[in-house]
């Protein structure tokens, strides 16, 4: 009984790439692919990415298909790695979630104007856990990965 339940709390974890894909990722896609993704790319290159465009890309098809990947565990672990890599991106390096600590602390002091313009990491952060636990676990058996596993398996005849 206990395997059915950790499998049912995988999918519950994977259904997050839902909202990971349609509420963060589907609009980065759509402005990209309007030409209207210049603070995208711009963000990109304000963090020292080489080749801005490239990571931008990078960036908004990791949430957008990663999260689609990762609700219907299909290659959920790469598929995860790839949207962990983002969220740290996101919560250390766009959000600045580490400084953000040490101010709430009190161990750095930082205008509050600043604080507030580095934005929130709370989802980044949220949806970095949940990847890690899904390189770490896999899909679970309600899964494509499963389904696909079994096919692949040859028949004992």
């Amino acid at each position: 009984m206990g395997s059915k339940l950790n499998d049912l709390a995988l999918l519950l974890l994977r259904l997050s790439g839902l909202a990971m894909a349609f509420y963060h990722g589907q609009g980065k896609v759509a402005s990209l692919v309007s030409g209207e993704g210049e603070r995208l790319i711009q963000g990109a290159a304000d963090l020292g990415f080489p080749f801005p465009v490239v990571f931008a890309w990078a960036a908004a098809l990791s949430e957008f298909a990663g999260g689609l990947m990762i609700a219907l565990g299909l290659g959920t672990r790469i598929a995860s790695g790839f949207v962990a890599f983002t969220m740290v991106v996101a919560a250390f390096g766009r959000h600045r979630a580490f400084h953000q600590l040490l101010v709430g602390l009190g161990v750095m002091n930082v205008e509050a104007e600043t604080v507030k313009s580095w934005g929130k990491p709370e989802s980044a952060l949220i949806y970095l856990v949940i990847c890690l636990a899904l390189v770490l676990t896999g899909a679970g058996r309600y899964s494509l990965d499963r389904l696909l596993a079994k096919r692949s398996r040859p028949s004992k005849d």
